[in-house]
């Protein structure tokens, strides 16, 4: 839990927060700068996030990473690679591949060249999923589905539902296997698969049955009259912002569309929103203890917000020091206005609340 007398942070600033860390890895390929983005991610996770089961996903973050990085060099190795090379590490067996594979090539000469541009380009999609893993990490799931605009109120609880019934489906199959056990019953192979599988079937069933009864007993899916009009607003404003907040995106990720990626995304997100909360009025609800947005949370995703918009800065204003060279191979320098600009996103370790001991 947090720290007795300040409540929690808002999950949605957790994830405004690492989103911005995420959108900075984006905009570079120097390494020193995505170990330095790494370390502010884990650091941050390391003093704010509870003692949850669901804060344990970073480290599940940090070897799905690792193993996007190897598989990223690994295909740089036996696939080739278009980089330009005369540093030639080793020579690998060449296998001759037909006239309609033009461009692809399985072994042949591996240049360090090669590696160290995968290793850049690995680099930065294992720095972005590692920033993803600490909101998982810091956020709490079922805050943050509480917190979801009304419209998407039905959504959230079915993901809810889908959260809580895998942990209770895996805990029926232990009770029953450890059952079985005590027994002196298989529990293993397929006798014991379907004399344990039946039981558990019926217990979802009849968990089922009681929600059901339970979410029509508290008035689930009802909705309010909405006149027509609002209607086709809402779903006009809402698929129009989701489609540019597509646009924005890709061009945030793309050096070509850096000058325009940017006002499409938040023009997206504005209309994305305001169609939310114009869908809002038709769910019929009050929520329970909400969390609030304070101060704390303005300066969580503002850090990750300020971290993002100093480097597309930075990357386009000194494009050399935020992509170093691989051909001529060059030895990575770290700038120092990004550096600094990247240790902003250390602000929520001083204002988030940390954990009680």
């Amino acid at each position: 839990m947090a720290s007795r007398g300040r409540p929690a942070l808002h999950p949605g600033a957790w994830w405004l927060w690492a989103l911005g860390l995420g959108t900075a890895a984006t905009r570079t390929t120097n390494p020193l700068l995505l170990a330095l983005l790494v370390a502010t991610s884990a650091y941050v996770v390391a003093t704010c996030r509870q003692r949850a089961p669901w804060s344990r996903s970073y480290s599940a973050f940090l070897k799905l990473a690792l193993a996007v990085l190897v598989i990223r060099l690994f295909f740089a190795v036996a696939l080739g690679s278009p980089i330009p090379g005369t540093h030639v590490i080793v020579t690998l067996p060449e296998v001759p591949l037909p006239h309609w594979a033009q461009g692809i090539r399985l072994g042949g000469r591996v240049t360090a060249e090669s590696l160290v541009f995968a290793l850049y380009d690995g680099l930065k999609l294992a720095t972005l999923l590692i920033c993803v893993g600490a909101a998982n990490a810091l956020a709490n799931p079922s805050r943050l589905l509480k917190s979801l605009p009304g419209a998407l109120y039905e959504a959230g609880v079915a993901i809810v539902v889908a959260l809580t019934f895998a942990p209770n489906l895996i805990a029926d199959v232990q009770r029953l296997r450890a059952a079985r056990r005590l027994r002196g019953r298989p529990d293993r192979g397929v006798r014991g698969l379907l004399q344990v599988g039946l039981p558990v079937l019926e217990g979802a069933l009849e968990r089922s049955v009681a929600l059901a009864a339970a979410m029509d007993a508290r008035g689930y899916g009802r909705t309010a009259e909405v006149p027509p009009a609002v209607r086709r607003t809402t779903a006009a404003l809402t698929l129009g912002g989701l489609l540019g907040v597509c646009a924005g995106t890709y061009g945030l990720l793309t050096a070509a569309g850096g000058t325009y990626g940017l006002p499409l995304l938040l023009a997206g997100l504005a209309a994305a929103l305001a169609g939310l909360r114009l869908g809002g009025r038709r769910s019929l609800r009050t929520r329970y203890r909400p969390d609030r947005w304070d101060a704390r949370a303005w300066l969580v995703a503002g850090s990750g917000g300020a971290v993002a918009a100093l480097l597309t800065l930075a990357s386009t204003s000194d494009p050399e020091a935020l992509h170093p060279g691989v051909v001529p191979l060059v030895a990575p320098a770290l700038p120092l206005w990004p550096a600094a600009a990247v240790l902003i996103g250390l602000l929520p370790s001083f204002v988030a609340p940390k954990e009680s001991s």
